[in-house]
């Protein structure tokens, strides 16, 4: 008996859009994915901006519209999550991949609610490996601009610098913090290199803003507290990142 085996990277585009219910005709311009606990709160609040909205085939993958562009949206937790929607739809002939979510700041000027564009980002987290054959990738530096953009029309903090995506929040050590910071890395963070690369490898291109909670030079994690001020930086920051992913939606042609 012969034994076949098959990976995913074989599964053809019709068997893509019949798993997910969806016609080619409504293949999304935009795929953005937000990395959370608090995914229904999220959720709720990012589908509220879209119309015609409804779950695909794929449990919490869903479609909608923004203006005249179509879009999916995907609470993603982790690099391992994330892939899958990444690869899914730049597969199938997206046009962008945006990654929004919190990050931990790595840099003693940075503060809660400041806003980071990774153009160079570490694959730190176990799965953009298999997508890529160096241990970094690179957003799209068209995208970082027109993000830039986007964020500085909001009044925002913006800093454009080098970032690392890690596997787990709770496996990062104090040496692993005291080493990226000396290497000059912006922020960390679970999603963005795995998003990034798995849409690259189908020659989308992709962009990431990631908003500062964690002052992790200051020894402060998400855990502890806040004043009411940098809480409402944070909560400001957080619609501005997906206010700026619909801006470059509406850009993407």
């Amino acid at each position: 008996m012969t034994v076949v085996f098959r990976s995913m990277f074989e599964v053809t585009r019709d068997e893509w859009l019949t798993g997910l219910g969806l016609a080619a005709e409504d293949i999304p311009d935009v795929v953005i994915l937000e990395g959370s606990w608090w995914r229904a709160e999220r959720q709720a609040m990012r589908l509220a901006h879209l119309t015609d909205v409804r779950e695909l085939g794929f449990p919490d993958i869903f479609w909608g519209r923004y203006g005249d562009k179509k879009v999916v949206f995907c609470m993603a937790y982790g690099a391992p999550r994330a892939v899958e929607v990444s690869q899914i739809f730049a597969c199938l002939g997206c046009k962008l991949v945006i990654q929004i979510g919190t990050c931990g700041g790595l840099q003693s000027h940075l503060a809660p609610g400041d806003i980071i564009i990774p153009d160079v980002i570490r694959c730190e987290d176990g799965v953009a490996e298999h997508y890529v054959d160096r241990p970094t990738i690179a957003a799209d530096p068209y995208w970082v601009t027109r993000a830039k953009s986007a964020l500085d029309a909001q009044d925002r903090r913006v800093h454009i610098g080098p970032h690392v995506t890690f596997s787990s929040l709770f496996a990062e050590s104090v040496e692993m913090y005291e080493a990226w910071h000396r290497d000059g890395l912006l922020s960390v963070e679970m999603e963005t290199a795995t998003t990034l690369a798995a849409a690259a490898k189908y020659g989308v291109p992709g962009v990431s803003m990631v908003v500062v909670w964690d002052e992790l030079t200051a020894g402060r994690r998400f855990m502890d507290p806040m004043t009411p001020e940098d809480l409402a930086q944070l909560d400001i920051s957080n619609e501005a990142v997906f206010a700026a992913a619909l801006t470059l939606t509406e850009e993407v042609t």
